[in-house]
C-alpha cells in the first residue's frame, strides 16, 4: 500500500440531511436508485438498479457476499435489576463469545447477568471495546431464541418482523454476520437471472460482517485507527473465476466493501489465492487495488473506515462530487438506501 494522500479524519466528513437516512426498506428491491460514478468525468448518470444489468457483459465476473446476518442483540438485566444490552460480535466456544455490553453504570467483572429471564452469563474479561461473557447455555441457541437483529442506530428504532427478511440478501446461505453487506440488499432473484442470462459469471466469498466494517473512526489521524479482525473464506472457485475473467479480459465486479476486502486481502501483487482465516485489512487513499475493477455500493457514513475506501477506489474529489450530486438529487442514504457504481480510478487519474 502507498503513503496516504488524506491522512485526517475531517477530511472525510459531510453533512446529510436527515431526511435523507433510509429508515426503512422500499416495497421491492430493485426500486432503488444506482449512481455511476466513472473516471473524471463531472457527470454521474443515474438510473433504476436493475440497469446495471446492462453495465455488465459476459466478460466480467460479479462476486458477492453470501453471508448471513444473525440475531445478535440480546437485552437484558444485571442481578441489581438494572437493564443491560448486549450486542454479540463474535462467538468463540459453544458457551462464549464477545461483544458489546451497554448499561447506565460500569459493568464489573464476574457481574452475574440475566436475559430473558432465564439465560445467565457471566462477564468473565473485558477486551478493549468488548467483553468476554460465558454462558450456561449455548450461545447460538440463545441468539436464536430470544435476540433481535441489531439494526444500525442511525435508524433510529428497533428491529420489526420484516427486518428478518429484508435486512437480509436473497442469497445469503452462511450464517455469522451482524450487519448486512447492503450493497446485495438491492439484487432480487428477477434481476439475478437477467444478469446470468447475458453470459455474466456470478461468484460468492464470506465475510461475517462485524465490528470491522463499520467501527466508527475516532482518532485525529486515519492511520492511528485500529480495524477489528472479521471472518472471511474465498475459495478456489471463486478465484478460478476471477482469473477466468482477467484472462478474457473483462472485470472484476464486486458487490459491497466487504466483498472488496475479502478479495483484496487475498491478493499478492498480480496473485490471488484461495484462503479461508481473518482480515484486518483497511483500505483509505493511497492504496494500491489489484484484483477489484468495479464497486457496487451504497452511500456510507461520514467519517467511516468504508467512505475512505470508496474514496480511495473511485479517486478523492470524484467521490466527494458524486455524494455532493447524490444529496442534490435527494438520493437515500445508508443501509436501505440507494447505491453507487463506481469504476476504478486509473493510475493516471490519482491525485
Amino acid at each position: 500500500m502507498g503513503l496516504s494522500i488524506v491522512v485526517e479524519t475531517k477530511e472525510f466528513d459531510y453533512f446529510l440531511p436527515d431526511e435523507l437516512i433510509a429508515r426503512f426498506p422500499l416495497k421491492k428491491r430493485s426500486d432503488s436508485r444506482i449512481l455511476y460514478v466513472s473516471g473524471n468525468k463531472k457527470s454521474f448518470p443515474e438510473a433504476l438498479f436493475p440497469s446495471l444489468s446492462l453495465f455488465l457483459n459476459d466478460k466480467d465476473v460479479l462476486i458477492m457476499n453470501d453471508t448471513r446476518v444473525i440475531k445478535s442483540r440480546l437485552i437484558g438485566k444485571k442481578k441489581s435489576g438494572g437493564v443491560v444490552e448486549f450486542l454479540c460480535t463474535r462467538i468463540l466456544s459453544l458457551k462464549t463469545a464477545n461483544g458489546l455490553l451497554r448499561s447506565n453504570r460500569p459493568i464489573k467483572i464476574d457481574s452475574e447477568l440475566f436475559f430473558a429471564g432465564k439465560y445467565k452469563a457471566i462477564v468473565e474479561e473485558k477486551l478493549g471495546e468488548e467483553y468476554l461473557l460465558r454462558f450456561e447455555f449455548p450461545i447460538k441457541k440463545i441468539l436464536e431464541a430470544v435476540a433481535m437483529l441489531a439494526l444500525p442506530p442511525y435508524m433510529g428504532r428497533d428491529s420489526m418482523l420484516a427486518d428478518e427478511k429484508r435486512y437480509q440478501t436473497i442469497y445469503g446461505s452462511k450464517p455469522g454476520a451482524i450487519a448486512a453487506p447492503t450493497a446485495g440488499l438491492h439484487f432480487d432473484e428477477e434481476l439475478i437471472n437477467v444478469i446470468k442470462s447475458k453470459g455474466v459469471e456470478v461468484g460468492f466469498i464470506t465475510l461475517h460482517v462485524g465490528l470491522g466494517t463499520f467501527k466508527p473512526v475516532r482518532s485525529k489521524l486515519i492511520s492511528h485507527h485500529q480495524m477489528h479482525e472479521e471472518y472471511f473464506s474465498v475459495s478456489e472457485k471463486t478465484v478460478d473465476l476471477i482469473k477466468r475473467a482477467r484472462a478474457r479480459g473483462g472485470r472484476v465486479v464486486a458487490v459491497g466493501t466487504t466483498t472488496l476486502r475479502a478479495l483484496e486481502s487475498i491478493s499478492d501483487g498480480d496473485q490471488i489465492n484461495a484462503f479461508e482465516g481473518n482480515t484486518g485489512i483497511f483500505i483509505f487513499p493511497g492504496y494500491e487495488f489489484n484484483v477489484v475493477d468495479v464497486l457496487v455500493t451504497n452511500f456510507h457514513l461520514p467519517k467511516s473506515t468504508l467512505l475512505m475506501l470508496v474514496y480511495a477506489f473511485g479517486g478523492i474529489e470524484q467521490v466527494r462530487a458524486a455524494y455532493k450530486h447524490a444529496i442534490e438529487k435527494k438520493f437515500r442514504f445508508y443501509s436501505y438506501g440507494d447505491a453507487m457504481c463506481i469504476s476504478r480510478r486509473c493510475i493516471e487519474n490519482e491525485e
